[in-house]
């Protein structure tokens, strides 16, 4: 009878294709994966897991404090020419609920979805940027907040969402 577990030479279970992801996961990330639309159905449970399991936000700690450490070693001048650049979607704001309707990218991108997810403007701030954001902007740092929605219809709605996260005092806010 065919269980989808096999065992590991040094003991224990692994499940039929549990190598797949960490393979895939490595060459998305060497960019050797190339024109691929969607995550593979097999690693769904590990996006999941990554995302709703602590994994991610201790990623995004981590490298917030490494941005931090780096911000404190500057001194910037009194020019106005000291910028910082953020992305809006998952980097300052959260889209982790809609994405986890859509599978966690194991669904095709469905741009009309996403507008509607993000007109309803309940993107959550995700913590470590946004301190990492006030610790810019205190520091003198001209913060600018970049993002591919668009300026017609999500402009105002994001604009308005990123304050009501707390993102409050960018230099500007650009849209397509």
């Amino acid at each position: 009878m065919e269980t989808g577990v096999r065992a590991h030479p040094r003991g224990g279970m692994i499940p039929e294709g549990a190598s797949y992801y960490p393979s895939w996961r490595l060459a998305v990330e060497a960019n050797n994966v190339h024109a691929w639309c969607t995550v593979p159905s097999q690693c769904l449970m590990n996006v999941e897991a990554y995302m709703s399991g602590g994994q991610y936000d201790r990623d995004l700690n981590l490298i917030v404090e490494q941005a931090l450490s780096y911000i404190n070693e500057i001194d910037p001048s009194n020019d106005g020419m000291d910028a910082w650049i953020l992305d809006v979607d998952d980097t300052c704001i959260s889209n982790l609920l809609y994405y986890r309707e859509k599978r966690y990218g194991c669904d095709p991108f469905d741009p009309a979805g996403f507008k509607a997810w993000a007109l309803k403007g309940g993107c959550q701030a995700i913590p470590a940027v946004r301190g990492l954001f006030n610790n810019l902007v205190q520091n003198g740092f001209k913060v600018f907040l970049i993002t591919g929605r668009d300026q017609e219809t999500l402009g105002q709605v994001t604009s308005d969402n990123l304050h009501d996260q707390g993102f409050i005092g960018y230099e500007r806010l650009i849209l397509k």
